[in-house]
């Protein structure tokens, strides 16, 4: 299957805090879009990979994605070596994606960074041709790089590069991110504070992307870096 838009995530509801309203504004634009999370998110002090799992899959009904996957790499301990790239490697090559989104550039939490980093990395030697896989079913795999990765913006404050208009899928983006109700604010649980668990934090995810969008002189956006000059070939495309 090939897929417009593939975003990664190093734990399941890093892509719907980051992009989910990019997610739904593409989708309803007929785009095929897809999610890998890299962890289980097993080290998170609330929830199971057993809840998170069943959380994940909810999410992914209400974004409309076409695929969700999970690499299942160890939360917290994997690293950018070439076992973690081939492994994305071949997820790039298998789905062809035109565009990448992952996660932020640096952030407090260290799995945003080096997740950053891995797939920022994978995209770019999953074009080199020298560089062999295979897909699961053992067939050789052709070279393919995306033609534009972005990053999305987590719970560090990042100027961003761009920002893309969500206005009418805020709401959308809300209802996918409180899907993970083991993850965030709770008043009734009996589970450990966490920063991500604060009603501060869950309301954040609304006035950030409110901010953003006034920045843009619309209802909502959500914004994004990326290591690669960004380019129109019209510059009417640049007027909203």
């Amino acid at each position: 299957m090939k897929l417009d838009m593939l975003a990664f995530g190093a734990h399941p509801d890093d892509v719907e805090l980051g992009c989910g309203g990019t997610i739904a504004l593409s989708v309803s634009q007929g785009k095929s879009v897809g999610i890998i999370d890299l962890t289980q998110g097993e080290m998170g002090t609330r929830g199971s990979i057993e809840l998170r799992r069943e959380e994940a899959s909810q999410a992914k009904a209400i974004l409309k994605v076409s695929i969700r996957e999970n690499l299942a790499f160890r939360d917290g301990f994997f690293i950018n070596d070439e076992v973690h790239q081939r492994a994305v490697i071949q997820k790039i090559r298998a789905y062809k994606p035109e565009v990448v989104i992952c996660n932020a550039i640096h952030d407090r939490h260290i799995d945003h960074g080096k997740g950053n980093r891995l797939v920022n990395d994978a995209c770019f030697l999953s074009g080199l041709t020298k560089v062999k896989t295979q897909s699961e079913t053992g067939e050789k795999q052709d070279a393919w790089r995306p033609k534009l990765v972005l990053e999305y913006i987590q719970w560090n404050e990042i100027e961003p590069n761009i920002i893309l208009d969500i206005s009418g899928f805020l709401d959308t983006k809300l209802e996918a991110v409180k899907a993970y109700s083991s993850q965030f604010h709770n008043p009734n649980t009996t589970e450990k504070e966490t920063p991500i668990s604060s009603l501060n934090f869950i309301e954040s995810v609304t006035y950030r992307a409110h901010n953003l969008g006034r920045l843009i002189g619309t209802q909502a956006g959500e914004g994004f870096t990326s290591r690669q000059p960004l380019s129109v070939n019209n510059l009417n495309n640049l007027i909203r």
